[in-house]
């Protein structure tokens, strides 16, 4: 769409990634995009923000995340890398520890990024601020939705000052809820007489540590490492090297046995129970360049606004205001930046009908890793979930096919690609895929024709 076709107001409610790549998009469309957030926005780059307390822990850009980020901003990766941050293939440059199983090396192509969340949303409003028609408040807070007289959709949104006692009514053709996990919109819908979404909670008992190491190159004899937490193991940990010659590293326990300690002393004895001693050979010889901080993970929540039967136009939910998933598994940036070429896709094909379009297309994109953490969570018997024949099943392959993919190099490349939303999940059963992942699980030729039959049931199966 020409600058000339464009028209119109959309309003934004949250800067975090999704609020911001929502606004990138619109600016395609709506002559004057407007976004507001109730925090101050810091510009160094360094400085963190209430509003995201997760934002001084360990993040992830997965491939189809910084894909999208190099589309909407040209020179994304290069920008990034100039800043500090580090480019990284995600199979041949991370050491993945799944189930106690090494996932074979090899160079997939799969380009991912070592960057702080901080980093990362510092740049992304950088770019914004130089597209015209694009204006961001900071310090205004969200606190309505503004109805027409017929009640049949939303033409405004309702801020206030951070600190004042008047309220601003605010004209929109759409308005974005970006809220995040603490979001009010299915409050604000009830508030104009539409049902609340219904709700899927997972709590994950998870707790994270973190803690900023200073990075010196050829120190390691790895460029990151992943070891993922399992019932058997209830503990992991997570290393990344980030911009400013650092390494952000988490320790993530489940339930009470997993609990990482926050005293400096017990931090790396408590890596020395990890599988493979990277994490605890990183926390032996770097030195910390921060404190250590804990957050216990909150709930997992998914809004099915694509099962609403009576919706409004001019009003949507993206991001974690739509599915805020359990953040040790680093989907959540990706995800955001894949709505977001859902959300313009969606506009292309008009305004009329804009919200059903768009959560009928971004629940497709949201089920593979809602799947994937909800189904690794449920491994948990503290954790609270329907433990339906899909869950069991894929739990079930998807142990076979890490123990297999630490044989076969190929298997590792299937998993990630599906994990990085780089491709469907038909991709883990691929004949060659399913023949490794059966035959590293041992199991007999009677097995297979039925192993094949579930896998096309379940991934026939409607999400839900």
């Amino acid at each position: 769409m020409s600058a000339k076709e464009k028209s119109g107001h959309a309003i934004v409610l949250g800067a975090s990634i999704g609020g911001l790549l929502a606004a990138r998009v619109l600016s395609e469309s709506y002559a004057k995009v407007t976004i507001f957030d109730r925090d101050a926005l810091p510009t160094d780059g360094v400085t963190g923000r209430k509003g995201v307390p997760q934002g001084d822990h360990t993040h992830g850009l997965l491939a189809r995340g910084r894909q999208v980020l190099e589309e909407l901003f040209p020179g994304f990766a290069a920008d990034m890398a100039a800043a500090g941050a580090v480019p990284l293939d995600v199979q041949h440059d991370v050491v993945w520890i799944n189930d106690g199983h090494r996932l074979a090396p090899k160079a997939t192509g799969l380009q991912g990024l070592g960057v702080t969340r901080v980093a990362l949303e510092a740049y992304v409003r950088r770019r914004l601020a130089e597209l015209p028609g694009i204006t961001l408040h900071p310090r205004h807070e969200a606190v309505g939705l503004i109805a027409s007289a017929d009640g049949s959709r939303v033409v405004g949104a309702r801020v206030l000052p951070v600190g004042g006692d008047t309220e601003q009514r605010l004209d929109a053709d759409l308005v974005v809820d970006a809220t995040g996990r603490g979001n009010r919109g299915p409050t604000w819908l009830a508030e104009l007489g539409f049902d609340k979404p219904a709700e899927e909670h997972v709590d994950p008992h998870t707790v994270y540590v973190s803690r900023a190491y200073r990075r010196t190159p050829g120190q390691l004899n790895f460029s990151a490492a992943v070891i993922s937490p399992s019932p058997q193991t209830p503990f992991g940990g997570i290393a990344v090297p980030v911009e400013g010659d650092r390494w952000m590293v988490t320790l993530v326990g489940v339930g009470k046995a997993g609990t990482p300690p926050t005293d400096p002393d017990a931090y790396a004895g408590f890596a020395s129970q990890l599988p493979g001693d990277e994490l605890f050979q990183l926390l032996s010889k770097c030195e910390p360049a921060g404190p250590a901080l804990r957050l216990r993970l909150p709930v997992s929540v998914r809004r099915r606004y694509e099962r609403m039967t009576r919706l409004p136009e001019g009003f949507v939910a993206v991001a974690d205001a739509m599915c805020s998933f359990n953040p040790a598994y680093g989907q959540g940036m990706t995800v955001a930046a894949v709505e977001s070429i859902v959300l313009r896709d969606s506009l292309r094909a008009g305004r009329d009908g804009l919200p059903k379009r768009f959560y009928a297309a971004a629940s497709k994109v949201i089920d593979v890793p809602w799947d994937i953490a909800v189904g690794a969570d449920l491994r948990y018997p503290e954790v609270d979930g329907a433990r339906t024949g899909k869950v069991n099943f894929l739990n079930g392959y998807v142990g076979r096919l890490h123990r297999a993919a630490a044989r076969h190099p190929e298997v590792g490349h299937a998993f990630l690609a599906v994990a990085n939303l780089m491709a469907p999940p038909q991709r883990l059963f691929s004949p060659g895929v399913l023949a490794r992942v059966l035959w590293s699980g041992r199991a007999g030729r009677a097995r297979t024709a039925p192993i094949a039959q579930a896998a096309q049931v379940t991934l026939a199966e409607p999400a839900g």
